[in-house]
């Protein structure tokens, strides 16, 4: 059984949520539907169910995810200028499901001293 998160799960949640929900407009309508649901739609998801049941294992995973969905953005950002707009997006959801993955550990790391 792993350890309970201790940060607020609705950000995150949220974020990887939003994440879910943009791979889903841009790969779903492809024609590798199993892929697009195994590689881009399916993971999030999986974290945010996790998150919100509490386990610090997924919200790890997630900040680790979501270092991967940054590079990714940049990549598509660079190589594809059609794809800028939905790059610059998925950008933003990555930083934030970063963001809300690290609170905790940044909080008391930068807490004032009694």
């Amino acid at each position: 059984m792993s350890a309970r998160w201790p940060g607020p799960r609705l950000p995150l949640a949220a974020a990887l949520a939003a994440l879910a929900a943009l791979f889903a407009v841009r790969y779903l309508g492809g024609g590798h539907l199993a892929a697009a649901i195994l590689v881009f739609v399916g993971p999030p998801l999986l974290l945010m169910t996790l998150v919100l049941r509490g386990s610090a294992r997924a919200a790890f995973w997630s900040g680790v995810g979501g270092l991967l969905w940054f590079s990714h953005g940049v990549m598509d950002a660079w190589s594809l200028p059609q794809a800028r707009l939905l790059a610059g997006i998925e950008i933003a959801l990555a930083l934030a499901v970063i963001a809300a993955a690290s609170w905790p550990g940044l909080s008391t790391r930068f807490a004032r001293r009694r």
